[in-house]
Order: structure tokens, then C-alpha cells, then sequence
């Protein structure tokens, strides 16, 4: 009897099968805005300027609303509560972006990764929350003035807030948990400048990110949930604007709702493209754009759409920034 030759290729092909299913990824390399050192300084000065003035602009907000008790009511708080997302959501990104551009290199580590989307997901999933509080919060004012000081009570308030931070862990708990648990057998190159769930998603193993979508699946139908309310929310208020007899009225609840909207808007449509539209199997230009354009775009706006639009806002701002060159200045004549 003649013992057959075991194969010793289709072995070492079946061994190498067994270690590609094998979650052995201990780094990400994120895509970068450019090859050349002279494109990525000029991508670090603009994202540095970005950074800054969103950075400045959310905390003079939270400074602003915080000393000036006349502001402690809950639209402020609920403006306090998004300046704070805004902040945490574009720190997820930037800075690292930043970094990797200064030092010419692309790496994340593995936890660095999980701890990013984790944090990105929990502060972009909040602040979509918020927002639509936000708009609940204007219909009471505008559409039900009666049951404002019922409905929109201290207490009420914090609970809406509360509710609003618990469940953005939980929502990013369940997307990053799904997302992880998936052994990447496509490589480490995520082709975005911040880790994303569905740029990872593409390194995983094809029979195993049923999980997660699924779970963006159920993420995208909650989110046209919020955006409907938000929308209803909004044609009731232009409703009950439009029967005041005053230009002066329409105008400046046209102006201040429809920027709310715009942003709204724009996070939603760009999250929807990154997330439910298939990503191409290559590094894309517009996965890029999108990403910058729900990642970036909104910290920066909203303080400009919801506090630096606002009368009562600018006015304590400028009394706070007064009062500081006033104490400075007198300070500098004592000590001369």
C-alpha cells in the first residue's frame, strides 16, 4: 500500500487562511491629505486654525454662559451641553490629524483606534440628540408658551441632558463593541484621516460584520426617526410664526431656525452617505470630503449659528472680554 504525499502547499495555503482570520492588527495606518511634506504643512495650519477656532469660539460660550446668571435658563443649558459635545468630538480627530501631518506619520495603535471611534461615535451621537432636544425645546417655547414653565422645568431639563449623555455611551458602546469584535483580515489601512467604522469595516472579514451592520442599519432608521421630529418640529414652528402679523418676527425666527436646520441637515445627509452608501474598495476624495464635512464642519458652526448670532450671547461676551482688558490694563497702570 502506497502512503499518498501529503501537499505540502495546499497546506502552508490552509495554514495561511487560519492566521488571516487571526485578529493580528496591532496598529491602523490613516490616510493622509498628501504625499508631499509642503501639502502636509498646509493641511496642519489649516486643521490648526480649525481646531483653534472652534476651540475658542465653544469655550468663550461655555465662559460666557456660565458667569452671566441672567443666561441660566434651559436654552443656555442646552447650548452649554452642545459647545461641551462639540469640543469633545472635534479633539477625537483633529489633534491626531495634526500630529500625524507634523511628524510625517500615519499610525494609530489599536487602542488608540477603539478608544477614537468609541469617543467620536459617543459626542457625534450626542450632539444629534441634543439637537433634536434642542428643536423639541424651541416648539414648546414658540408653539405652547402656556406649558413652557411646566414642560421646561430645571428638573426636566437635566433629566433631557442626562438622557442625552447616557445614551451616546451606550449607542457608541454597541457600535464599537459590534465593530471590534471582528477579526481584520484585509489589512491596516483605513482609508480616512480618522478611524471609521465603515473604513474598518472593509478590513474585516467578509462573513463577519453582520453584526455591525445591522447595527448601522438600526443606526440610520433612528436617526431618520430624530430627523422627522425635527422636521415636524420646525414646520410647526414656522406655522405659528407666520400667523404673527410682524416682518420683524418672521424674520428672526427664519433666520434662527433655518441655520438650525441647515446644520442638522448637513450632519445627517453626510453621516447617511458614510455610512449606509457602499464605500469603494479604494481610497476616495469624497469619503474624504464627507468625513471632514460631519467630523469638522459642525463644532465650528455651531457656535456661530446658535451663541454668536445671539443678541443676548454677544452682549455678555463682549462684557466678559471687556471686563477682562479692563482688569488687565488696570492692573498694568498699578504695577507702573
Amino acid at each position: 500500500m502506497v502512503t499518498p504525499v501529503p501537499n505540502t502547499e495546499a497546506s502552508h495555503n490552509v495554514l495561511r487562511k487560519k492566521m488571516s482570520n487571526q485578529n493580528t492588527v496591532t496598529e491602523f495606518l490613516l490616510l493622509g491629505f498628501s504625499d508631499i511634506w509642503e501639502l502636509q504643512i498646509l493641511h496642519f495650519v489649516v486643521f490648526l486654525v480649525i481646531y483653534l477656532v472652534a476651540l475658542v469660539g465653544n469655550l468663550l460660550i461655555i465662559t460666557a454662559i456660565a458667569l452671566d446668571h441672567h443666561l441660566h435658563n434651559p436654552m443656555y443649558f442646552f447650548l452649554v451641553n452642545l459647545s461641551i459635545l462639540d469640543l469633545g468630538s472635534i479633539s477625537v480627530t483633529i489633534p491626531k490629524s495634526i500630529a500625524n501631518s507634523l511628524m510625517n506619520t500615519r499610525s494609530i495603535s489599536y487602542s488608540g483606534c477603539v478608544t477614537q471611534v468609541f469617543l467620536f461615535i459617543f459626542f457625534i451621537s450626542a450632539d444629534y440628540a441634543l439637537l433634536t432636544v434642542m428643536a423639541h425645546y424651541r416648539h414648546i417655547a414658540i408653539c405652547q408658551p402656556l406649558h413652557y414653565e411646566r414642560v421646561m422645568n430645571r428638573m426636566a431639563c437635566v433629566q433631557m441632558a442626562a438622557g442625552v449623555w447616557i445614551s451616546g455611551i451606550l449607542y457608541s458602546a454597541l457600535h464599537t463593541g459590534s465593530t471590534f469584535v471582528l477579526s481584520f483580515c484585509g489589512g491596516n489601512m483605513v482609508d480616512q484621516f480618522f478611524c471609521e467604522i465603515p473604513q474598518l469595516l472593509k478590513l474585516a472579514c467578509s462573513d463577519s460584520d453582520l453584526n455591525e451592520t445591522e447595527a448601522v442599519v438600526f443606526s440610520a432608521c433612528l436617526s431618520l426617526s430624530c430627523f422627522v421630529f425635527i422636521i415636524v418640529s420646525y414646520v410647526q414652528i414656522f406655522k405659528a410664526v407666520l400667523r404673527i402679523p410682524s416682518e420683524q418676527c418672521w424674520r428672526k425666527a427664519f433666520s434662527t431656525c433655518l441655520p438650525h436646520l441647515t446644520v442638522v441637515s448637513l450632519l445627517i445627509c453626510t453621516s447617511i452617505f458614510a455610512y449606509l452608501i457602499p464605500t469603494s474598495s479604494s481610497a476616495s476624495s469624497l469619503d474624504l470630503l464627507v468625513g471632514v464635512l460631519y467630523s469638522v464642519v459642525p463644532p465650528v458652526m455651531n457656535p456661530i449659528i446658535y451663541s454668536m448670532r445671539n443678541r443676548e450671547v454677544k452682549r455678555s461676551l463682549s462684557k466678559l472680554i471687556g471686563w477682562r482688558l479692563f482688569s488687565k490694563n488696570k492692573m498694568s497702570i498699578f504695577l507702573l
